[in-house]
């Protein structure tokens, strides 16, 4: 559903040039152009409507300096774009522009199914929507190399294009989500209860810090809930209650380090994150049934 509530087919960049004329100056294609697309084109000052797009578009200002004026919905932007800025129009939403002098822009589409597939990746759990935020005029120099470097590909090519093009589309869709982007997750299969990505990511951060002093409070925070549901969701799923998952973790790294190294206890004892080598003792008999030392001496 696009922002003016009116339900219609998301158009294409090919299908742009009927709503924005335009010279197309330049464009990638071949191998390595299945998830992004560059498109370089001249324009004169219009003012144009604009169905919602299937692709997100990043529009880097190359020649021109004019005002422009872009609205979503009852939102109306005034700004003045230049070379080195640049626009974000998000996937699937209804704006109209208007411009007044002639410019060269490079319009860069980075697919929906891509965009999910690395915020996914990134977040450790599946995201159903992103929208990018309501940029009209950003200054960045991350997305000026990139894009610039994307364009000059598009227009040059060369040995290697196919993967150098896919290399840019990822690094430019992970920093657009990291900066310029809003994530919603899909709901849970299973409510009540974490999914394995969910684990994945739970195990992964603990992995990373086990040096560190870590709290309920953080753990929860990395799936926005609150300790106690935390804690419950974490039980459901593991038998284990946060505080067990954690020591288990140390565990599991203490004994990896026992038996591969010979680093002294209580060097493992700090690293695992146990307050003093007879904790990690105290917590190891508990766990395999033999002391850290004996259990060396075993693996010798």
């Amino acid at each position: 559903m696009n922002i003016s509530g009116q339900s219609h087919k998301l158009i294409t960049p090919e299908e742009l040039p009927r709503w924005v004329p335009g010279k197309v100056l330049s464009k990638g294609s071949g191998p390595g152009w299945s998830d992004i697309e560059q498109i370089t084109y001249e324009f004169h000052g219009q003012s144009v409507p604009i169905p919602g797009m299937d692709r997100f578009l990043l529009v880097q200002y190359l020649q021109g300096d004019t005002p422009m004026e872009r609205k979503f919905g009852n939102r109306l932007t005034r700004t003045h774009c230049a070379p080195g800025d640049f626009t974000l129009q998000t996937f699937g939403e209804d704006s109209h522009w208007n411009w007044q002098e002639d410019i060269v822009v490079s319009h860069i589409y980075l697919k929906d199914e891509m965009m999910r597939k690395l915020a996914s990746e990134m977040e450790g759990r599946e995201v159903g929507e992103i929208a990018l935020h309501d940029v009209l005029r950003g200054q960045d120099d991350v997305v000026s190399h990139l894009a610039n470097q994307i364009t000059l590909e598009a227009a040059e090519g060369g040995q290697g294009s196919s993967i150098y093009v896919e290399a840019l589309s990822i690094q430019l869709g992970v920093h657009l989500l990291r900066n310029y982007a809003t994530c919603n997750f899909k709901q849970r299969n299973c409510p009540g209860m974490l999914t394995r990505a969910d684990i994945k990511l739970l195990r992964e951060f603990v992995e990373a810090n086990l040096g560190e002093a870590l709290t309920l409070e953080q753990l929860a925070g990395l799936f926005s809930m609150g300790v106690w549901t935390f804690n419950r969701y974490l039980k459901r799923t593991l038998d284990q209650s946060a505080y067990a998952f954690v020591q288990d973790c140390r565990l599991q790294r203490a004994s990896q380090l026992i038996r591969g190294s010979d680093t002294p206890l209580k060097q493992i004892a700090t690293e695992c994150g146990f307050s003093d080598q007879p904790h990690l003792t105290r917590a190891f008999r508990t766990r395999f049934g033999v002391t850290p030392a004996s259990y060396r001496r075993q693996s010798l």
